[in-house]
């Protein structure tokens, strides 16, 4: 497409097409000072010159992205467009296929320019990085990097259960005595601190750092980021174990009674409570694609539930003996269970198929997967960090640490290469090369923002909040365009009416004069109106079969005449 201007009816000229005469033009005008410069023309030392006296551009269009990038950034197969007598069907679904390829490239070109890079730990010839301690790293890391491992003695109130922040930028304590405190890492201060005189069983922040949720002895409690409380739910009781979904504000709890409860914290009420039926709960994961909960059993089997139904969607038998812990990746394809039978096992969750076992001598009791893949596992107080599980069988560790007691929780940091370790003795920070995503969303999840954007993005998300209806195995269905039968969309429509619309009237005959609309002539009359459809499948059925007894004769005449022997009797036949 050619653009034209409105008023000299001319293309418009750019500047890597203009002529030599506009070159000269222009070197007159400048100021005797500035002779010494070099025009737009000159410059540019890779046109080249058309037959017109004209510059032309040896690049049109814009740059190529690579096929890599692309496929970073895919969003599925594209799916076949709908007949042409659907053309506003049509064309809704290749503007939007127009719009997700502009945004494919658009984000693969953005990500050459990302600032920041993933990096891993690399030790030297015939050493192993397991064997590098947290002192070796800090001294050979800058101050800031080193300023990320610490310890926090705490044993009067151990052992610890943790929870990071969405933006990985505040830390939250709850210990076993009922000990709770959040603070800010990073910059280490203290936000609040308090002790609840009763059992912590489990902490959880909920959509910001301004909200948290501590599973107490007997009720949940919820509490602001000064320690004050906000609400009791005494609904949910005796609860173990907590998981929050953050694009459904859904609060989902596994407690010791065998209950899963699902809380919408945006308004406070209870979505659902589902009896799974198997005893006491308290190992739980969720699925960050799908918002699907995982639940481990005694009888070493895993569960998948959403607050939809009432019976588990999956049922996969892991281990032979009770599971002990589970964790999801964030792209929802894996999923890493240990249990009591000393295994740790990884499995393909899209087919439900195991893809690696690994033998640990004294097995985990804690999980975490962090955001580019690693694997820490907790197995007394040692915690080991594997990197790559799902892909070539791992013979040894990528790091590993003892901490001062029994690990308790890992967990670890979003967009930093930190691990968080409670355990009997208070809290520890780990540093682990590339376990954060070095880059983050500034409107998901911004780990600066301020006050104002805080308040800005709580506002959006609950505009933008998921419905608890949609969670399912497979989100990718909610963009899928529903093919109902005619007869599926016809009970739909008889069902909203209440009536059939195509259903034929019954029969009334008109009041005919001069005797004939006596009772034998208007029951006669029924009758005829009656057996018209019968008369159209007779008529066709008739048709048919004199159809078929024609062919049957022309078969048989061609036969004889194939034949070619007269007999005497012959001149008898008709």
């Amino acid at each position: 497409m050619i653009d034209i201007c409105l008023f000299c009816n001319q293309p418009p000229t750019r500047y890597w097409e203009r002529t030599e005469e506009d070159g000269k033009n222009d070197g007159k005008k400048q100021k005797e000072g500035d002779n010494n410069e070099q025009t737009p023309q000159q410059n540019n030392t890779r046109t080249k010159k058309g037959g017109n006296g004209r510059s032309i551009y040896p690049f049109p269009g814009s740059a190529p992205v690579p096929e890599e990038k692309l496929k970073k950034f895919r969003r599925g197969v594209k799916g076949e467009l709908p007949p042409r007598p659907q053309y506003k069907l049509r064309d809704v679904v290749i503007r939007s296929e127009a719009a997700s390829d502009l945004a494919q490239k658009q984000n693969a070109r953005y990500d050459l320019m990302l600032p920041e890079d993933a990096g891993f730990l690399e030790g030297d010839e015939d050493e192993d990085t397991c064997t590098i301690s947290q002192d070796d790293i800090v001294d050979a890391v800058d101050i800031t990097a080193g300023a990320k491992y610490f310890n926090l003695t705490l044993s009067q109130f151990g052992p610890y259960r943790l929870d990071y922040s969405k933006t990985g930028r505040h830390l939250l304590l709850g210990g076993r005595r009922g000990h709770v405190t959040c603070l800010d890492w990073q910059s280490k201060q203290l936000m609040c601190e308090m002790n609840v005189m009763e059992t912590v069983n489990d902490v959880k922040w909920l959509h910001s750092e301004a909200l948290f949720a501590v599973a107490q002895k007997k009720w949940l409690y919820i509490y602001d980021n000064k320690g004050i409380e906000l609400h009791c739910i005494r609904k949910f009781n005796d609860v173990l174990r907590m998981q929050f979904l953050p694009y459904h504000f859904l609060l989902a709890t596994a407690s010791a009674t065998g209950f899963l409860q699902y809380l919408d914290v945006s308004v406070g009420k209870e979505v659902v409570a589902i009896c799974t039926k198997a005893g006491r709960l308290d190992v739980m994961a969720h699925n960050p694609h799908n918002a699907i909960i995982h639940l481990g059993h005694s009888n070493g089997t895993v569960t998948l539930w959403t607050p939809n139904q009432r019976e588990p969607l999956v049922k996969m038998l892991c281990h032979q003996g009770g599971v002990r812990s589970v964790a999801v990746d964030k792209t929802g394809t894996y999923m890493v269970t240990s249990g009591m039978d000393k295994k740790l096992k990884v499995y393909d969750i899209r087919a439900y198929r195991p893809l690696q076992s690994y033998f640990l001598p004294a097995g985990a009791s804690c999980l975490s997967l962090s955001q580019r893949g690693l694997l820490s596992a907790a197995t007394g107080d040692i915690v080991q960090v594997y990197r790559d599980v799902w892909g070539i069988p791992v013979t040894k560790p990528y790091m590993a640490h003892r901490a001062k007691g029994s690990v308790w929780g890992v967990h670890f940091c979003p967009f930093e290469d930190v691990l968080g370790v409670g355990h009997g003795e208070g809290f520890t920070s780990m540093v682990v090369p590339g376990a954060g995503e070095p880059n983050f969303d500034g409107l998901d999840a911004n780990p600066y923002r301020s006050a104002k954007q805080r308040q800005e993005w709580e506002v959006k998300a609950l505009l933008e909040k998921i419905q608890p209806e949609l969670i399912g195995l497979d989100p990718s269905q909610l963009s899928q365009v529903d093919h109902s039968t005619w007869e599926q969309r016809h009970e739909d429509r008889v069902q909203v009416l209440g009536f059939d619309p195509l259903a034929k009237e019954k029969f009334t005959p008109r009041l005919k004069t001069k005797g004939r609309s006596s009772s034998g002539k208007v029951e006669k009359r029924k009758k005829q109106v009656a057996h018209e459809d019968q008369r159209d499948v007779i008529r066709q059925t008739v048709e048919d079969r004199m159809k078929i007894d024609k062919e049957r004769k022309e078969k048989e005449k061609k036969k004889a005449a194939a034949a070619g022997q007269k007999s005497a009797l012959d001149r008898f036949r008709k």
